[in-house]
């Protein structure tokens, strides 16, 4: 009988980060402050001939994951895998390394593998570097909290706090990261806009992050729109990193973001990836 592996990874909002380029992609990565939410990426694995994807929004889906397919490949193993998801794709999430990481906690444990958590983080990012779909959302999903990642990769020191404090978003579409990510001249204007400090509370992380995404100039005129709004009422708030989205706190900004769309409340995660169910 065929089993089925169950996993789930929680999603990362990236606040404000700086790209540090090493000689190999477990040396790349970046350092920065977000928040690890404890919406993400359910993943479903079963071995298979052939790898297969299957992504999962709301109820649409589309077909093909390269950074998964990428992860399983190096692994030497096959398997279809279904990855399910309640936030957005492409709007500033982490979900792409959600689903790696989601991905391979599920085949490291239907399959007996024996990678440790490390081992499977470690493969993970390197799946989102060398895709350019991330740098730093493995490195803090492999625990929640809001994180301050002090170095590039995945053992790099990471310091993080958990607030209870619920976090807000709305999404206004998706963003290319790898074209922001490839760009030199986009890079060199987030390294300046850079602030070389870790925040003091949710609030604090909100503030940061919105002087980041000022300074960098990334942020969209629709997206101006939404903090505009945020700052006619003193909610603390900025730009998903990277997507066309808000995220704001406080206890207003749920009501002033459902203006503009579709709101997510989302709490603190408290832990990183983990295995749901083994089916047998």
């Amino acid at each position: 009988m065929v089993r089925t592996a169950v996993a789930f990874s929680p999603g990362h909002i990236s606040g404000y980060f700086r790209r540090i380029e090493g000689e190999e992609p477990s040396a790349t990565g970046s350092v920065g402050a977000g928040v690890v939410v404890d919406e993400g990426v359910c993943s479903t694995v079963t071995p298979a001939e052939a790898t297969s994807v299957r992504v999962v929004w709301q109820g649409r889906v589309t077909i093909g994951s390269p950074p998964v397919e990428y992860a399983l490949d190096r692994l030497g193993v096959t398997a279809h895998v279904t990855t399910e998801c309640r936030l957005p794709i492409g709007a500033g999430f982490g979900l792409s390394a959600a689903a790696v990481l989601a991905t391979l906690t599920a085949t490291n444990h239907l399959l007996d593998i024996g990678l440790s958590v490390d081992e499977v983080a470690a493969r993970a990012h390197e799946a989102e570097v060398v895709h350019r779909t991330g740098l730093g959302d493995v490195a803090a999903s492999q625990a929640g909290g809001v994180v301050c990642r002090m170095g590039p990769g995945i053992h790099a020191e990471i310091i993080r706090f958990y607030p209870d404090e619920p976090l807000y978003a709305v999404s206004l579409g998706p963003l290319s990261t790898a074209s922001v990510l490839s760009s030199p001249d986009v890079m060199e204007r987030i390294a300046a806009a850079f602030p070389d400090r870790c925040p003091r509370d949710l609030a604090d992380f909100c503030r940061l992050s919105r002087e980041f995404a000022e300074a960098s100039g990334l942020v969209a005129p629709e997206v101006q729109r939404v903090l505009a709004a945020c700052d006619a009422v003193g909610i603390p708030a900025s730009m998903t990193m990277l997507g066309n989205g808000v995220f704001a706190c406080g206890d207003a900004a749920g009501e002033v973001l459902s203006e503009f769309g579709d709101v997510y409340r989302l709490n603190v995660a408290r832990r990183g990836a983990y295995v749901i169910e083994m089916k047998p």
